[in-house]
C-alpha cells in the first residue's frame, strides 16, 4: 500500500463500533482476532479511535491503543500516574513492575490512577504492522506506517481526555519508556504534566543506539524466512532464526561484562536447553567445512555447553514465543527518531546540530516541569550514565541518581527494592496532593504472592541455567 493509499482510507466501522460523535473515540472495542498476540495481557482494554494523522503526515482509521488501569480518579481527577513501557513491553505494568506497585509502594493506586498504554507498532494490542487494515481486511505487516515516540504521546492522550483526565501528577520509564517520559509535557500544553521520571534513557538515539538497533535488524532481514516481512505472523511462522539472534544480541546490551561473569562465567549448563537454530557457515567461510561434510571423529564426546549458552539461547526461545519481526523492526526504527530538538529549534541562527549541544537541549527542554527525577545504571552500556548526567543538567533543577547495580540497563527493571524507595520518596516530595488526607481501601489489584516471577514483558525469572 502506499502513502496516498493510506491516506486515502475509508473508515470502516471496527466491530460494528459507531464512534462517540464528537470525539471519534471508543474506549471498549475487542482484540483484533488477526493479532495472535493481542490477548497476551489480561485484562487491558482497547480503545478504538475513529481516525489519527502521524508525525509522518499518514492518516489512518480505526486505530486500536491498548491500555491498563489500576485505581481511580479523584474529584480534581489530577491524581494520573502515567507509565511508559520499554522496547518489548506491554500496558501490563504488574508484569514488569509488579513489585513497585500497590498500597504503600511507588506506584500506590490507593491513591493514584495509574495508566500504562500500548505503545504503536508493539504485537501487544495497539495498532501495529498485525493489526488489520479497515480497507482491505488483511494486516498491515510490512506496510504499517512508521511511528515516532510524538506520535505515542499524542495518542495516548486522547486516550486520558475521554477517561476524563485533567492533568497528569508524574509520568514515569525506562529506555523506550523514559523517551516517551521526556516527550509528554513536550508534546502537551504547559502545565498538563507536573513531574516526570526518566530511567535509563537520553535526550536523542544517538549512534551508539542506532548501531546496535540496526545490527538487530540485519539480522533479522537475512533470515530467508523473513521473506521481506510477508511471513505468517504467528510464534512458528515467524523468521525464527533472525529474530532468535537480534534478540541475543539486545540481550548483550541490556546486561555487563560483571554480572554474565558473576552469575555464568564458565560454569556448565545446569539442564540441556532446545536451542534455537542459528545459521551455518558455508563451506566457503575460511575454508571450513560445514557440519555435514566434517569427518566425525571415533569416541568423541559432545561439546561442553556452558550456562551462559543456555541463557542466551533460553531468551531467545522465549522471545520467539511472544514477539513479532515486524513490530521489532518497526520498534529499534521509532527509538532511532527520538530526538527531543527535532523541529523545535525556533531561532535561525539555531542551526541543528549532531548531537544537539547542551544550550540547544536547555533551550527545548526549559518547557519540560522542574525537579524532574533522572534515574541512571552505572552498569548501562547501551544508555551510558554520562548520557543521564546530560540529560539531568539540561532539565530544569533536576536530580540525578545513579543506581548500583550490577545489572547493565535492565537494572531498572531488576532493582527493585533501590526503584521503589527512590521514587516513592520522589512522588511524595512532588506530588503532595496526592498524599493528603486518607488512601482509597481497594482491593488488591496486582497479584502479590511472588517477589520473583518469570516475567513475560519484564527481566525477572526463577530459572537455573
Amino acid at each position: 500500500m502506499t502513502s496516498n493509499e493510506m491516506e486515502n482510507q475509508t473508515a470502516v466501522p471496527n466491530n460494528g463500533i459507531e464512534f462517540k460523535e464528537g470525539t471519534g473515540l471508543h474506549l471498549r472495542s475487542e482484540n483484533d482476532a488477526q493479532n495472535f498476540y493481542s490477548t497476551f495481557v489480561e485484562n487491558q482494554d482497547i480503545a478504538l479511535i475513529q481516525s489519527f494523522t502521524f508525525e509522518s503526515g499518514i492518516t489512518l482509521n480505526s486505530i486500536p491503543v491498548a491500555y491498563s488501569t489500576w485505581g481511580t480518579l479523584n474529584e480534581s481527577r489530577d491524581n494520573v500516574l502515567v507509565l511508559c513501557h520499554a522496547l518489548t513491553g506491554s500496558s501490563d505494568a504488574q508484569d514488569w513492575w509488579r513489585p513497585l506497585m500497590g498500597a504503600g509502594k511507588a506506584l500506590d493506586y490507593s491513591r493514584y490512577f495509574v495508566f500504562c498504554a500500548n505503545v504503536l507498532g508493539s504485537p501487544y494490542g495497539s495498532a501495529s504492522p498485525l493489526s488489520t487494515n479497515p480497507t482491505t481486511g488483511l494486516q498491515y505487516g510490512p506496510q504499517f506506517p512508521d511511528t515516532t515516540i510524538r506520535d505515542d504521546v499524542r495518542i495516548h492522550k486522547l486516550v486520558l481526555d475521554e477517561l476524563g483526565v485533567y492533568s497528569i501528577a508524574a509520568v514515569i520509564g525506562g529506555s523506550m519508556g523514559g523517551m516517551t517520559t521526556l516527550e509528554w509535557p513536550l508534546c502537551t500544553s504547559p502545565g498538563y504534566v507536573k513531574n516526570i521520571i526518566p530511567i535509563a534513557t537520553s535526550a536523542y538515539h544517538g549512534a551508539w543506539g542506532i548501531s546496535w538497533g540496526e545490527t538487530q535488524r540485519q539480522a533479522i532481514y537475512s533470515d530467508a524466512a523473513f521473506q521481506d516481512g510477508w511471513y505468517d505472523p504467528q510464534p512458528e511462522g515467524q523468521p525464527q532464526r533472525g529474530l532468535g539472534t537480534a534478540r541475543m544480541i539486545a540481550m548483550l546490551t541490556y546486561r555487563s561484562h560483571e554480572s554474565f561473569e558473576a552469575r555464568f562465567s564458565r560454569r556448565p549448563a545446569t539442564a540441556v536447553k532446545k536451542p534455537v537454530p542459528l545459521p551455518t557457515p558455508p563451506p566457503s567461510h575460511r575454508g571450513s567445512l560445514s557440519s555435514d561434510q566434517r569427518p566425525a571423529l571415533e569416541n568423541s564426546s559432545p561439546p561442553k555447553k556452558f550456562s551462559a549458552q543456555s541463557y542466551m539461547q533460553y531468551q531467545a526461545e522465549k522471545f520467539l514465543k511472544r514477539f513479532d519481526a515486524n513490530c521489532y523492526i518497526h520498534l529499534t526504527k521509532k527509538m532511532d527518531t527520538h530526538d527531543v530538538t527535532h523541529g523545535r529549534l525556533m531561532a535561525s541562527s539555531d542551526q541543528q546540530s549532531y548531537p544537539p549541544s547542551e544550550d540547544q537541549l536547555r533551550s527545548v527542554l526549559r518547557n519540560v516541569p522542574p525537579r524532574a527525577l533522572v534515574v541512571s545504571v552505572g552498569t548501562d552500556v547501551l544508555f551510558r550514565p554520562e548520557q543521564q548526567m546530560k540529560l539531568a543538567s539540561c532539565l530544569p533543577d533536576a536530580k540525578f541518581v545513579e543506581l548500583e547495580s550490577p545489572d547493565g540497563h535492565d537494572g531498572f527493571l531488576l532493582e527493585f527494592e533501590m526503584l521503589n524507595r527512590l521514587v516513592r520518596q520522589h512522588l511524595k516530595e512532588q506530588c503532595p496532593w496526592v498524599y493528603e488526607g486518607e488512601a482509597k481501601a481497594l482491593r488488591p489489584q496486582v497479584r502479590q504472592e511472588l517477589e520473583v516471577i518469570n516475567s513475560v514483558f519484564g527481566e525477572t525469572e526463577a530459572i537455573e541455567f
